[in-house]
């Protein structure tokens, strides 16, 4: 089953997730508040018809402008989740450089503060735990700390993306997994 925290991974590529409520009584469905509506907009034309866990995803605007959160005591399960004090919002600075490396869902990832102790078989390593099969590694020839990881289709690079941002690398490197538009 899909999780708040994996929802928050994948649309978080896109804007600043707020609020993310799986619905109760139709565990496929959710609501996912973003912090500006061009980020939700980005959210649903780069998403829509993706597959994860082998199921296309529908992404469309809600009628509901916020996402509630639960009233003290209701049932939840957990469904529920806030995160507009998140550290991963990737684009809270004005001007931050994320908005400029916007893609869509593509085979290849760009990885980034990677520390100089980590290697490229370390790496392979922690992707392949993912369920995907790792079809070529490069570091930037500049930058150590950046490397693009190609997986063998868009939907394990999906499911790598959501498991590895923010996979801790070593005790002060959190790995950064975002779409590339290149390929290797």
């Amino acid at each position: 089953m899909v999780t708040p925290d994996a929802l928050f991974t994948l649309f978080g590529v896109y804007g600043d997730v707020i609020r993310v409520k799986i619905l109760f009584n139709k565990k496929d469905s959710a609501l996912i508040q973003m912090a500006e509506p061009q980020q939700a907009q980005l959210a649903m034309s780069h998403l829509d018809k993706i597959k994860v866990h082998g199921k296309p995803v529908r992404v469309t605007p809600s009628k509901h402008h916020i996402v509630q959160l639960p009233k003290d005591g209701q049932p939840d399960a957990g469904l529920t989740k806030d995160y507009i004090s998140s550290p991963l919002h990737r684009f809270k600075k004005p001007g931050s450089k994320n908005y400029q490396n916007i893609y869509p869902p593509s085979g290849t990832l760009h990885l980034s503060n990677i520390p100089p102790t980590v290697s490229e078989e370390q790496i392979r390593e922690a992707f392949t735990q993912t369920g995907g099969t790792v079809v070529a590694f490069k570091f930037f020839p500049k930058d150590r700390k950046m490397a693009l990881i190609q997986m063998s289709s868009i939907e394990e690079a999906v499911t790598a993306l959501i498991k590895m941002h923010n996979y801790q690398l070593s005790d002060s490197n959190h790995l950064r997994v975002s779409f590339s538009k290149s390929t290797i």
